[in-house]
């Protein structure tokens, strides 16, 4: 029985010393100063925020980063900070063990440049708007007409489609939307115009451009072309 007690007590010792080490150790650690601020890109080589715009908002006033304590950071709040950027759809931000003041930016991703009204700007992938970027600018397709609730839903997931797509994220560079809804699309490298018609059975329209595609550019066919018409889902109708 006193070897059981001895034991105990041994144990009960090792707990609180454990526990005030690791408290005196945290605290150390709090009010330790960051050593830098580092911030990585993820996915994407072409940042449409500039690292400087990041940093400025990680640290608050100007203050040089080494003479900020880990303690007076409050990591959530930086999160959000950079979430409510209009170019950034998803942030993480950490101090690391060594005190680096990290942040990993995921940023949205632009699949249409709308014109509109005299004004332009991107739809992301998630059907969102997206402000333009004087950092860098995306090739996507260029978009004019009228985008509205009726439309809004099926024409992002159009974009998304031509942006999945490396036949149609080369070749499609236009897109005017009608005012009865329908689409009329451009070729990078030749002058037809596509008559797409409206946005049903869209899988399908593509599916027959591509192979029409295939098989016209093999004899150079598709430079005697004005209109290709997609319109009737089970033929593809070409005028010279």
């Amino acid at each position: 029985m006193k070897r059981f007690n001895w034991i105990n007590i041994r144990l009960i010792v090792m707990f609180f010393v454990v526990i005030f080490l690791f408290s005196f150790t945290s605290k150390r650690s709090e009010k330790r100063k960051l050593t830098k601020c580092t911030i990585t890109f993820v996915e994407d080589n072409s940042p449409f925020v500039k690292q400087e715009t990041v940093n400025k908002l990680l640290i608050e006033n100007n203050q040089l980063v080494t003479s900020i304590e880990k303690e007076d950071l409050d990591l959530n709040k930086l999160e959000k900070s950079l979430n409510a950027q209009d170019m950034i759809e998803k942030s993480d931000v950490f101090v690391s063990i060594d005190g680096v003041l990290k942040a990993i930016v995921k940023q949205k991703t632009p699949i249409a440049r709308i014109f509109e009204n005299g004004n332009s700007f991107y739809i992301d992938y998630k059907g969102d708007s997206m402000s333009l970027s004087t950092n860098f600018t995306a090739r996507v397709p260029l978009v004019s007409g009228k985008i509205n609730k009726n439309n809004n839903e099926d024409l992002a997931a159009l974009f998304r489609l031509i942006y999945d797509d490396s036949f149609l994220k080369k070749n499609i560079i236009g897109i005017q939307i009608l005012s009865n809804g329908s689409l009329k699309m451009h070729n990078r490298n030749f002058d037809y115009q596509i008559d797409f018609g409206t946005l049903t059975n869209v899988e399908q329209k593509f599916k027959n451009y591509k192979a029409f595609f295939q098989k016209a550019v093999l004899d150079s066919s598709l430079y005697k072309y004005k209109k290709i018409d997609l319109r009737f889902t089970e033929q593809v109708v070409c005028t010279k």
